[in-house]
């Protein structure tokens, strides 16, 4: 098995809309060539988050169910992109237009606002069923960030290179995939959370056949093998941004957005039970 469980195609009337909606924007987009900084993809960051809470929200059967296909995997990730991508495309014309000082501000307050109340609503289910277990998704984020830290620390002291030159696109990479780890690693060992993605199980089937299981569990394997994959692609794409940094960074933030996403996921899911 390849793809993780919970993989699922809509129906075709719902399939096709979305994705001659999604290529109109992306060719729209490539025609207008809006700048890609290190502004961009921080903006990008709360679009990411909204993804991932669309589909906490399918979990908790929140949509009707003629519109839940567009909440599954990997279908959200196509609504997502055509929500930001649009969004996106106004904030080029009102920064034209002059009535937006910079795109990334318009692009980063609006996926705020779309994460935060799709966030809020998500909490709010889980208030009226009284799931609301915030302790260990606290724990990971805090610990996400420790993570976090010290690997930008030991990297920019290492090699100042990658961490110059990719800034703050390389942060968000690294925070993202230690997210992913972290919290992956926290619903495994300790709430006895089932993984879907079959790689993954692989890796935390593997930590727990080692001898330290028994004492830390079997999930730092699973992180430390995140962030030492983010800090390798970073390392990879060193010369990539310095040569062309737009295109570079548009794909880091898609491989920033692989561990934010899913660490998201797993932060509101078990937030709400």
């Amino acid at each position: 098995m390849v793809l993780p469980e919970g993989f699922v195609v809509p129906p075709w009337y719902l399939l096709v809309p979305v994705i001659v909606i999604l290529g109109s924007i992306i060719a729209l987009l490539w025609a207008l060539e809006p700048p890609v900084t290190d502004r961009t993809v921080i903006a990008f960051a709360p679009w990411m988050m909204f993804g991932a809470t669309l589909h906490v929200l399918y979990k908790l059967a929140a949509f009707p169910p003629s519109i839940e296909p567009l909440f599954t995997a990997p279908m959200v990730y196509a609504v997502t992109a055509t929500v930001a991508g649009a969004v996106w495309i106004v904030a080029v014309f009102l920064h034209v237009g002059g009535l937006q000082r910079t795109i990334p501000r318009f692009v980063g307050i609006a996926g705020t606002a779309f994460f935060t109340v799709f966030a809020t609503g998500a909490l709010l289910l889980g208030l009226e069923t009284g799931t609301i277990a915030p302790f260990w998704p606290v724990i990971g984020v805090v610990a996400a960030g420790i993570v976090t830290a010290v690997v930008w620390l030991v990297v920019s002291l290492w090699v100042t290179d990658i961490a110059a030159t990719t800034g703050a696109t390389g942060v968000l990479v690294v925070f993202g995939h230690a997210l992913d780890g972290v919290t992956t690693a926290i619903g495994y060992d300790v709430l006895a959370a089932g993984e879907d993605v079959p790689l993954s199980l692989l890796i935390l089937e593997a930590g727990e056949a080692l001898p330290t299981a028994e004492y830390i569990g079997a999930g730092w394997l699973f992180v430390l093998v995140k962030v030492v994959l983010a800090v390798v692609i970073l390392g990879l794409f060193r010369e990539y941004v310095e040569d062309r940094p737009q295109q570079a960074r548009t794909v880091l933030a898609l491989v920033a957005a692989v561990g934010l996403g899913p660490a998201v996921h797993n932060t509101l899911l078990f937030a709400v039970g």
